[in-house]
Order: structure tokens, then sequence, then C-alpha cells
């Protein structure tokens, strides 16, 4: 059983936690909820696939997150001839002593971001799951463990398909989070070009250590959640899969698949994260509700019948926690 969190501690939680998301703010312009979700993974310790067009800051928000924290980063363009051991690592021969010795590849870095993942093969895809899944990689028969804060920061693009291999429902149920990215308005377009007339991206600082990260990471999992909230998420979960009982039948033809169990999990971490953000010791139904989106879109999977009549997994979600009670 944890403990219950000290003032102290949530004190030092509200102060990371505040400095974080100031100097997320100081460098990336329209995308709060970016930022909102970056830390929710971090603190989560799970990953977060972004889906949006180009040039939407995303590899600039993954960038300034490990900045804040002093962490380290890797960037892998995936493309069809990547390979796993490209990401993960090989072995390579020594000739001068007769041996092969292991090759840590990219995938040991504190966030690593997979750009556009879905270019990369079915094969190459797989090589990941190991390391989101066991935070651990195999090469050439030995085990490394990768870093105690190891957030993947998987980006797709959504309006190309050529070239493209669609991620399995296996890979895309280990993401935490799916954030979809919008374009900024016109203010704050402006204001973009005005951070880098002034040069803002180029200065960078640190605000927190890893060691803050892992503080927050424990923290978190101590945050209280009543079983009333826990049976809320279950019930929200359970609704994707009885669809044709909880919601009227014309929006219920439209779901093929529900969501796991891991959604179920997903929701009660992120939901102590988001309350511990908010500067409490215990969740309520609005911390389940916050990044509902987030946490469901990857997970549900609608039929044909839907992408005809322009039914987006946000319509569904917004009927099931419409239909499911609130504690």
């Amino acid at each position: 059983m944890h403990s219950e969190i000290t003032d102290e501690e949530l004190k030092r939680a509200i102060e990371i936690t505040r400095n974080l998301n100031e100097y997320y703010n100081s460098k990336v312009v329209g995308q709060p909820y970016l930022g909102f979700a970056l830390m929710v993974a971090m603190m989560s310790n799970g990953h977060i696939l972004l889906e949006s067009v180009p040039g939407l800051a995303k590899t600039t928000a993954a960038k300034v997150m490990t900045e804040a924290v002093a962490g380290t980063f890797s960037r892998i363009q995936c493309t069809p001839d990547l390979l796993p051991s490209d990401i993960t690592g090989t072995q390579t021969y020594n000739m001068s002593n007769n041996t092969f010795e292991n090759k840590l590849g990219p995938v040991f870095a504190n966030f690593v971001l997979l750009d556009e993942i879905n270019r990369s093969s079915a094969k190459t895809q797989s090589a990941m799951l190991e390391a989101m899944q066991e935070h651990q990689v195999s090469i050439g028969g030995d085990i490394y463990k990768l870093p105690e804060v190891f957030v993947v920061i998987a980006t797709q693009n959504p309006i190309e398909q050529e070239g493209t291999y669609m991620l399995s429902e296996a890979q895309l149920d280990r993401f935490l989070l799916k954030v979809k990215l919008n374009y900024p308005n016109a203010q704050a377009e402006m204001e973009v070009l005005n951070r880098i007339e002034k040069e803002v991206f180029d200065e960078s600082g640190e605000v927190a250590t890893l060691e803050d990260i892992i503080f927050l990471q424990n923290l978190t999992k101590r945050v209280y959640m009543d079983d009333s909230i826990k049976q809320y998420i279950v019930n929200i979960v359970q609704a994707t899969r009885n669809t044709n009982r909880i919601l009227r039948p014309e929006m219920a033809q439209y779901v093929a698949m529900g969501a796991s169990t891991r959604a179920a999990i997903a929701f009660m971490e992120v939901a102590k994260a988001v309350a511990l953000i908010n500067g409490r010791t215990h969740c309520i139904p609005d911390d389940v509700k916050a990044m509902r989106y987030s946490v469901l879109r990857h997970r549900l999977v609608l039929n044909y019948a839907a992408t005809a009549d322009g039914i987006r997994e946000e319509n569904i979600i917004d009927e099931i926690l419409g239909a499911v009670q609130t504690p």
C-alpha cells in the first residue's frame, strides 16, 4: 500500500510541473495541449503518438521537453529501408581482438523521436515493441536495460498513404496517448515568426532534472484513486466493447472493436498524472475525462461505414462518455 503524499512532496511536484509547463510555453507556440500530453506521458513513463501534417512543431516540442529536464534525445527518421538493428543496435566484428562487440543503437536515450513511424516496415516497427513494453533490448543474446526515464514520441502523417505501413492494433495499443495536432491560428503563427526572429529556440535551459521526473513518476503512482473512479474507468472501457447495449443503434453500428484492458490501465495512470499536475493528491472524474480522446482514439477500431459517413473516434467517445454514469 502506498503511503499518503505529504504537503512538502505535493509542493515540490507542483513547482516542477509549473516550471516545465512555463519553459515549454516559452518555446512552443499554439500547442499547449501537446505540452500537457508530453508531461503526462513523462510522469506515467508512457509513450505518445502524434498525428499531424508536417511542420507543426512535433520535433521542436520533443526537443524542448528534453532540454527542460537535461535528458538525452535521439531522433530516428523512419524510412522503408530502416532495419531493426538501426534502432536497437547490432553486433560488430572487432578484427583487432577477433571478437564480436555489441553496439547500442539510438533507442538508448531518455526521449526517442520516431519520425514518421508508419514509413518503416512492420519488422522495424515490431523492434520497438520490446523496447516500449519491456524497457529493454536484446542484442546478440545479451539484454540491455533502457534508461529509467524512457519516452518514445512517434509521429505519423495522416495524409500520405503511399509508401507507408499502417501500425498494427498491438503496436498502437502500446502508446499511452495519441494526440492529433491542428494548424495554429493566425495570432499563434505570428508569434512563431517573432520568436524565431528573437532566436528564442537557440537558447536552451534546464528547469528540472531526470531525478525530478523520477520523483514525479513515483509520486504519480501514489495519487489516491477511489474505487468509484476505478469503476467509472472500467465502465467506460466495457462500454467500448458493448456498444450495442450502451449506445444508440445508429452510433453503435460503427464500432468494429472496443478497447483492451491496457486502455483501463492508461486511464488510471493518466488520471493520476492529471490530478498531480492540477495540485491534487486524489483523483476526481474530471481527471479521467481530461484526456479521454488521447487515451481512447487509437484503441477504438471503427468500420468502413464510419469512414463513409464521416464518423470519427471522437464522436463515439463522446457518445460513450455521455452514456456512462459519472460517479
